[in-house]
């Protein structure tokens, strides 16, 4: 991995400092909101992932909730030495608890981002799932669309939406992604998407703006849904400010209401 994901020596003059300079700037950070009532969210991340890399990316998925795995002891020094190589585009970072260990005092975490910039300069997207509370850290000063986690029951979407809430408010992103872990069959998951469109509109005025279902039971290695290429396609539409360009706007498929049978 450290082949992969290194950070170059120190710049060997201004432009080759420069150049790397603009490569970090192209990194894409994506917040995906962790959901302890989701038993099913590693094929979430799994099929987020794979959409990426179909796409020609290079993902470094941090995994930094309450359930994931504890960093190695050599990631508490240097990042980069305790992402892990699971394929020649795909890395993955154990990194509970990290988060906290770069809060400043103001209560910002934001310099675990810039850290793993540093980490992993050659990745193209980098996955973050962690608590709601600590993409707030990390991203209140960032332009990004959250993506949320949910099922195909209630307690699910409750937490889901108080995580649109907890972002919404503390750090004014209005627009959020929604993946629904649950079978393609069930029957509930467009009133389930409606349902959350409804509130995070009425009571936060945020906009959801897009939403897919990943099947648990779904063979990986059929390739990504469509809807979740979608999805992650407008991802990648984003730009530095949080804006979608036209290719992306063209390609939209707007969000389920409260009147979408």
């Amino acid at each position: 991995m450290r082949d992969f994901y290194a950070t170059d020596t120190a710049p060997l003059d201004q432009a080759h400092g420069l150049r790397r300079l603009f490569a970090a700037s192209r990194q894409r950070f994506v917040p995906l909101a962790a959901n302890p009532h989701v038993p099913f969210s590693g094929v979430v991340i799994d099929e987020l992932t794979a959409a990426f890399v179909q796409r020609g990316q290079r993902v470094l998925v941090v995994d930094a909730a309450d359930g994931a795995p504890a960093p190695r002891e050599i990631s508490l020094l240097d990042l980069g030495a305790g992402i892990e190589d699971l394929s020649p585009q795909i890395g993955y970072l154990a990194a509970r608890g990290l988060p906290l260990r770069h809060v400043d005092t103001r209560g910002s975490a934001s310099a675990f981002v810039d850290a793993l910039a540093q980490a992993a300069p050659k990745a193209d997207v980098v996955l973050v799932h962690a608590n709601p509370g600590d993409l707030a850290r990390m991203f209140g000063q960032r332009a990004a669309r959250p993506i949320l986690i949910g099922a195909d029951h209630p307690e699910s979407i409750k937490h889901a939406y108080a995580a649109c809430k907890l972002l919404a408010q503390r750090c004014g992103l209005m627009t959020f992604d929604l993946v629904l872990a649950a079978p393609l069959a069930s029957r509930r998951v467009r009133a389930i998407a409606s349902s959350l469109a409804s509130c995070a509109d009425a009571f936060l005025g945020a906009l959801l703006h897009d939403w897919a279902v990943v099947d648990p039971a779904t063979d990986l290695r059929a390739g990504p849904d469509a809807a979740v290429a979608r999805l992650v396609g407008g991802q990648l539409a984003l730009d530095a400010a949080g804006f979608a360009g036209p290719a992306a706007v063209a390609g939209f498929a707007p969000p389920v209401s409260a009147t979408t049978n």
